[in-house]
C-alpha cells in the first residue's frame, strides 16, 4: 500500500484495493492495475509513476517485485505466529489425535462438506465415528471411549436450544429409557415431531429398545398421546387409564409393530438427508480405493478457500473426478439442443458437472442417478462459491478393467480345488479377466475370455471365504487421466 501511494500517488481507498487484488491472488485485476501503477489514469486521479519523476523500467521492475511477493508472502510477525500455531496443532494433533479431531470437526459443524472431509481423514487415521446419540452426544463433536461422538446440533431442523434442553434433562434425571420416556421427558421444551424424526433417522435414538423403521412407525402416536395425557393433567380431568391396575397398563403401552429394520441403503439415505453427509457407512465406501487410484481432484478441491479466495483446481485445468451421481437436471438450448447440470457426489462432498449438447448426447445413458462414474473435464472456478467441471468424458466404475488372481500353493492344489473354482465362477459372466498364481513355481496363468467373471466385492468376498483372505485378490487397471 505504501509503494503504490508514495510512487504512484493512489489514496489510501485506492491502495487498500490493490492490497486486496494482491490478497486474493487476482492475477487479472493485478495485471490491470499495472498500467495505472506505471502511467497513471487521470479520469481516476492516479497520477502514475512516470508523472514522479520514475522512469517505466524501473516502476514495471517494482510492480513484477510485488506481483512476485503476492504469491506467496506475508510479513514476519505473521510468519512467526504460523509456526507458533502449526507447532501447536501438529502436537495436539499427534498426542492428542482423537480430541484434535473433533475439535476441528466442530470449527466447522455448520459446513457439512468440511465435516465430511475431516470424517475421511480421521477414518484414515483410524479414529472411529459414532453417531449422535441423545444419552451420551453433546451439542458438539465430543469423545467417546477413543471414538468421536458426533454432535448432536449438526443434525437438520434441531435448534441449540432443544439440544440443551436434552442435554440438560439427561444430566438433571438421568439417561432416556426409551422413546416414550424421552417423549414424555421433553415435551414442552421446543420438541416437535420433525425433530423426533430427524433424531430416529440419524441413529441418534439406536440406544432405545427398537430399530429406527419400528421407531419411525410409533413416535407421532406416542406424542399424540403424551400431548393429550399432559393437556388433561392440566385441566385437572381423569382419564380411564388413571383407573387401571399397573399391571393392567401395559395394554395400553404402545407396542413396537412386528417389521423388518429399514435396509442399509435406506439409512444412508436418511443420514445423509438430516446430518447432511453419511456416518454409518458410504454407498462409495468399498470404491474408495479404485477413487484413490484414478482421481485427480476431490469434490472439496472445487470450493473457494476464504483464506485466498481460490480453489485448489485452477480455471481451465484438466481434472478427473469420481463418485456417484446424485441429482441432474436437463435444459433446452437456444439451438433446441439438451444439455445437462449433473451433481456427482464423491466420499467428501458434491460437485456440479457442466454436460453440454455433444457430450450429453454422447454420454448420457451413464448419466443416470445413482450411477457410479469417473468424469473427465476442464475446470471452471470464478468468484462463485465452488467452481465446477465442464464434462468432456465419461467412465462407469464397471467399465474399468479388472483382474481376479487366486492363489494356489501349487500346480497339485489347483488341480485338486479347479472344479470347485469353476463352479463358483461359471455362473458369473462379465468382462474380467481371471488369473490363477502358482506360488511355489511363480507361474502364472490368465484363463480363456470365455472364463472372464463380473467381478463384484461380493464375488471377492465369497471367494476370500473359499480359498483365503491372502489368496484372492482384485487388481483394478487405472484408466488413462486426461
Amino acid at each position: 500500500m505504501q509503494i503504490v501511494r508514495e510512487l504512484g500517488g493512489y489514496t489510501l481507498g485506492r491502495s487498500d484495493l490493490v492490497r486486496r487484488a494482491m490478497s486474493k491472488k487476482k492475477a487479472a485485476v493485478m495485471e490491470k492495475e499495472r498500467k495505472n501503477f506505471v502511467y497513471g489514469n487521470e479520469e481516476e486521479g492516479v497520477p502514475g509513476c512516470i508523472n514522479n519523476g520514475i522512469d517505466e523500467k524501473t516502476a514495471n521492475h517494482i510492480y513484477d517485485e510485488m506481483i512476485d511477493f503476492a504469491r506467496y508472502a506475508f510479513n514476519k510477525s505473521h510468519a512467526a505466529a504460523y509456526a507458533i500455531v502449526a507447532y501447536e496443532t501438529a502436537y495436539l494433533k499427534y498426542y492428542y489425535p482423537v480430541e484434535f479431531m473433533a475439535a476441528l470437526m466442530t470449527s466447522v459443524i455448520d459446513n457439512p462438506t468440511k465435516v465430511a472431509e475431516y470424517i475421511l481423514t480421521s477414518r484414515r487415521m483410524g479414529i472411529h465415528i459414532l453417531p449422535p446419540d441423545v444419552n451420551e452426544g453433546q451439542r458438539d463433536f465430543s469423545v467417546s471411549n477413543g471414538k468421536i461422538r458426533y454432535a448432536l446440533s449438526a443434525i437438520k431442523s434441531i435448534g441449540r436450544s432443544v439440544i440443551d434442553s436434552l442435554v440438560e434433562e439427561r444430566e438433571k434425571n438421568g439417561l432416556f429409557m426409551s422413546i416414550k420416556d424421552f417423549v414424555n421427558r421433553m415435551l414442552g421444551k421446543e420438541l416437535n415431531k420433525r425433530t423426533v424424526e430427524n433424531l430416529i433417522k440419524s441413529g441418534a435414538m439406536d440406544s432405545l429398545d427398537g430399530t429406527r423403521r419400528q421407531k419411525i412407525e410409533v413416535f407421532a402416536s406416542i406424542m399424540d398421546q403424551a400431548t393429550r395425557d399432559k393437556k388433561q393433567s392440566i385441566e385437572g380431568q381423569l382419564s380411564l387409564f388413571d383407573f387401571v391396575e399397573e399391571e393392567q397398563k401395559e395394554a395400553f403401552e404402545v407396542h413396537f409393530p412386528n417389521i423388518p429394520e429399514f435396509d442399509r441403503q435406506v439409512m444412508l439415505a436418511f443420514e445423509k438427508e438430516v446430518l447432511g453427509i453419511y456416518i454409518s457407512g458410504h454407498p462409495l465406501e468399498d470404491d474408495e480405493e479404485l477413487l484413490k487410484k484414478n482421481v485427480t481432484a476431490v469434490t472439496s478441491d472445487f470450493i473457494v478457500e476464504e483464506e485466498n479466495g481460490q480453489t485448489k483446481v485452477r480455471d481451465g485445468s484438466r481434472a478427473t473426478i469420481g463418485g456417484m451421481i446424485t441429482g441432474k437436471t436437463v435444459k433446452i438450448t437456444k439451438t433446441n439442443q439438451i444439455m445437462a447440470f449433473v451433481t456427482l457426489e464423491d466420499l467428501v462432498g458434491t460437485v456440479e458437472v457442466l454436460v453440454f449438447p455433444k457430450s450429453y448426447e454422447k454420454y448420457k445413458v451413464y448419466l443416470e442417478e445413482d450411477k457410479k462414474v469417473f468424469i473427465q473435464g476442464r475446470v471452471s472456478s470464478s468468484d462463485e462459491a465452488q467452481g465446477k467441471l465442464i464434462c468432456e468424458n465419461v467412465i462407469p466404475f464397471e467399465s474399468i478393467q479388472k483382474e481376479l488372481w487366486i492363489q494356489f500353493l501349487d500346480l497339485y492344489e489347483y488341480r485338486q480345488k479347479e472344479e470347485q473354482l469353476f463352479q463358483l465362477l461359471d455362473p458369473l459372466d462379465g468382462n474380467d479377466s481371471v488369473c490363477i498364481y502358482l506360488k511355489s513355481s511363480r507361474q502364472y496363468k490368465k484363463l480363456p475370455p470365455s472364463r472372464n467373471i463380473c467381478a463384484t466385492q461380493q464375488i471377492v468376498k465369497n471367494l476370500k471365504e473359499k480359498f483365503g483372505e491372502k489368496n484372492v485378490k482384485l487388481v483394478e487397471k487405472p484408466i488413462e487421466n486426461v
